[in-house]
């Protein structure tokens, strides 16, 4: 869409439901989470919907932020806490766009919807 909010072109035509999208620092790529058959996933696409790739999958995730440098993504994932599926953890994980490097992100407590802040300068 327009700066102004007008204009709006849906480019998401995949199977599955899209959600929390995000453009890429340099605005070539958008990120989004995809919910397809009972799985979340993290993906990138072009502006223009094409070249849809998907990095990462799971039981629930979502909110991906970019780095500065437009080469990684945060994002929140929740796990079940014992091996009877009872009770969930939110954790941060980061991937880089290729889909390799995913590492859970260390932090005291749970946590969920990371936003990356932009390089600061002195």
């Amino acid at each position: 869409m327009k700066s102004d909010g007008s204009n709006v072109k849906r480019i998401s035509f995949g199977k599955g439901i899209y959600g929390t999208p995000v453009w890429s620092p340099r605005g070539d790529l958008i990120a989004f989470t995809k919910l397809h058959k009972g799985k979340f996933y993290i993906g990138v696409m072009r502006t223009d919907g094409s070249g849809e790739r998907l990095l990462t999958e799971n039981f629930y995730q979502e909110a991906p932020s970019w780095s500065p440098n437009g080469r990684v993504l945060i994002f929140y994932r929740e796990t079940k806490t014992d091996s009877k599926g009872k009770g969930f953890s939110a954790k941060l994980w980061s991937i880089d766009l290729t889909g390799y490097n995913e590492r859970q992100v260390p932090t005291p407590t749970d946590g969920s919807d990371p936003s990356w802040s932009s390089l600061l300068s002195n």
